[in-house]
């Protein structure tokens, strides 16, 4: 009899984020657009993270996402969050967040490659009455806090974690952020904060794709050098190529030593997309500019 060969975590991280690309691509041409290169930088991170890094149980949300349950407040019972898309919240196990939510569609695209969402959950993104929001909020499958506006998660974070550690918690806490966040003040609060309190139970992976709104970011705002400026702040931090799975798992497996870590992931916004490159410096949003365009996006589908 031939052995059944087991699929490694590289292998298996490298499918599950080629999914997330083709996933996401088959959307933004049904639907002529998308968010489409923040899910070529990011698939590898984001599909690293929950296949390798995170600690986390299965789902306990159901696979069809449920309908918006209306605003929180004590007369609504009704409400909840999309963290249960993540597995139970248990003192050992691990929570997820994600800071900038105009990420979402990536994020839902990586819940159905691991089986956590159903697919017919992505024909439900931004409709009305529904959760799979295309600005996710904290409603929304596989997301816990409400992160509109950039760099507001990460403070948010802190107040978790220091709640988890008071409670004997020995879960900790993965933050993903993109790297136009370092452009904002709270941002900086937030990173001397999680120093103070020597909260090493935070890890923070930064999609460092050098894109923003509104063109390059070393253009617009620059935030480099990232790396020196981090470590100035009080954290523990690496620098790896955001494409390549062990590098980006290797850093969270270091033993926490009381200062937060942040991996600075430098990532090609076309990853994967070659077709994408042509749009350079413009890849905030892609809208297709005529219907040839959209047929040779459809015609490189149709080869993954």
């Amino acid at each position: 009899m031939s052995e059944i060969r087991v699929e490694t975590w590289q292998e298996r991280t490298k499918r599950v984020a080629q999914g997330v690309r083709r996933r996401v691509l088959d959307f933004t041409i049904r639907n002529n657009g998308g968010y489409l290169s923040q899910s070529c930088s990011s698939a590898d991170i984001l599909a690293t993270l929950y296949v390798k890094i995170m600690h986390i149980g299965p789902s306990e949300a159901p696979l069809i996402p449920p309908p918006f349950p209306g605003t929180p407040s004590k007369h609504n019972l009704n409400y909840f969050t999309g963290a249960a898309y993540n597995g139970p919240r248990e003192p050992h196990l691990d929570r997820f967040y994600i800071s900038p939510v105009h990420y979402a569609l990536a994020l839902y695209a990586l819940l159905v490659e691991l089986g956590r969402m159903a697919p017919e959950g992505l024909d439900m993104f931004n409709k009305d009455g529904g959760t799979v929001e295309m600005i996710g909020a904290e409603h929304s499958p596989g997301h816990e806090i409400m992160a509109g506006s950039l760099g507001q998660a990460l403070s948010q974070v802190i107040g978790i974690a220091l709640a988890r550690r008071q409670k004997g918690h020995n879960g900790r806490n993965w933050v993903f952020m993109s790297d136009g966040e370092f452009q904002i003040g709270q941002t900086w609060e937030a990173i001397e904060t999680l120093s103070f309190y020597k909260l090493d139970t935070v890890g923070v992976y930064i999609d460092a794709n050098g894109q923003s709104a509104d063109g390059i970011i070393q253009t617009v705002m620059n935030v480099e050098p990232l790396a020196e400026r981090l470590k100035a702040f009080g954290a523990r931090v690496y620098e790896v190529n955001g494409h390549d799975v062990e590098a980006l798992a290797s850093p969270a497996e270091h033993i926490p030593d009381g200062r937060p870590l942040f991996v600075i992931a430098r990532t090609n916004p076309c990853q994967g997309i070659p077709l994408l490159e042509e749009r350079r410096p413009k890849l905030h949003y892609v809208r297709f500019k005529d219907e040839k365009e959209r047929q040779r996006y459809q015609d490189f589908l149709n080869t993954l």
